[in-house]
């Protein structure tokens, strides 16, 4: 049976302002929603700021976002961001150490639960104009057990998430290493035969004629060789392209602009429908001399990507372009077929265990706030 306070019982604002000095380089920091702590953003230069004063971190300081308060913008300071810079924006609290562990406090506002409450007491017209005052906060109750209850709970906390985050470590692990055994088999081909890529592609046109009334499904490609993913819904007045080009399953794609980066991709079945701009080249595969499985991998491997890059133009990095053409004269490493299905069989049994990785993926990200809202409770 938990006594219920009020964090204003044992949290106290604390700022420490500092004059904008526009002579000065502040080294500025934000925080992240959803309880994911703090992060490090660009420095200050030169008084390119509208605020007057900034305040400086300390490393047990509680830092709160007035602007996403409500969804979980809050977080603990630590040595790392000690001398740190936020805006006013950015209100500061200590703890009191007598009646509340920092590091419950920590978990506690991880949890779904307060981020609700916080939401319940922000003011504003709209979600993006919603604010969390100082004074708010306050007035949220939390849980407050004895302070040795409290460190026992955190250290149960700590335990479990140690054993959450090894798992989740294990099962990237194991999906390197299974993507690491399809480029090793591909790569085992005694004698492969170098083949113009525009001999098994062939680049579709945008057959999609835009209507403003028409609602569209788009999808991207990742960088760094992780594939092609649903992306936005728009209809036909939100975007300029008066054609567009729809994906089918085993199709290969590629973003123009950033294939030199390793954004290539063989559309997956849960893509197979959606449309792309006429910026992202589109092929049919002639599966009778290459299957999509081999390409899939051949382009997701790291030592590729400066090899495709050397045939991408541009004036600087940022706004290097690889044209269809130039990507169909790509000299391709054809395997032998015999190779190409035993690649195959591997890559199915990889795709078996990455369904299966997605499964535990999602399993392992509801277990932390099940045990956050079980800890809360009293109950572990």
């Amino acid at each position: 049976m938990w006594r219920t306070v009020k964090l204003g019982e044992v949290l106290r604002l604390d700022v420490n302002r500092v004059p904008v000095d526009p002579a000065t380089s502040y080294a500025m920091v934000g925080v992240l929603s959803f309880g994911r702590g703090l992060f490090e953003r660009e420095p200050i230069e030169n008084g390119n700021t509208s605020y007057r004063v900034f305040y400086r971190l300390k490393a047990d300081h509680v830092v709160m976002s007035q602007l996403f308060g409500w969804e979980g913008a809050l977080a603990l300071s630590d040595k790392t961001f000690e001398g740190r810079f936020v805006s006013p924006q950015f209100p500061t609290f200590l703890c009191d150490r007598d009646k509340l562990d920092r590091r419950f406090l920590g978990w506690l506002m991880r949890r779904p639960a307060l981020w609700e409450e916080l939401g319940s007491r922000a003011s504003g017209m709209g979600d993006r104009r919603r604010t969390l005052t100082p004074d708010s906060l306050f007035h949220c109750e939390i849980p407050l057990p004895p302070l040795p209850e409290q460190r026992r709970v955190v250290e149960r906390i700590d335990e479990l998430d140690a054993q959450i985050q090894e798992a989740r470590t294990l099962r990237h692990q194991a999906a390197d290493e299974a993507e690491a055994l399809c480029r090793a088999v591909l790569a085992s081909d005694p004698k492969p035969t170098p083949t113009s890529i525009a001999d098994f592609l062939r680049l579709r046109p945008p057959e999609v004629l835009v209507q403003p009334s028409e609602t569209y499904q788009f999808a991207g490609v990742y960088c760094f060789g992780r594939g092609v993913f649903r992306g936005q819904t728009k209809t036909g007045m939100e975007f300029a392209y008066p054609r567009l080009t729809r994906l089918r399953t085993g199709n290969l794609v590629y973003p123009k602009l950033m294939a030199w980066e390793g954004a290539f991709g063989v559309v997956p079945p849960e893509c197979d429908g959606c449309v792309v701009s006429t910026e992202f080249p589109v092929f049919e595969v002639n599966q009778e001399k290459v299957f999509p499985e081999i390409l899939d991998i051949y382009f997701r491997t790291p030592a590729v990507w400066p090899m495709v890059a050397g045939d991408s133009t541009g004036t600087n990095v940022r706004r290097r372009r690889l044209s269809p053409q130039d990507f169909l004269a790509y000299k391709f490493p054809l395997p032998s077929k015999q190779t190409q299905i035993k690649v195959r069989k591997v890559k199915a049994e990889v795709d078996g265990l990455k369904r299966l990785q997605a499964e535990t993926s999602a399993e392992l990200g509801a277990l932390l706030p099940a045990i956050l809202d079980k800890a809360f409770k009293g109950e572990l």
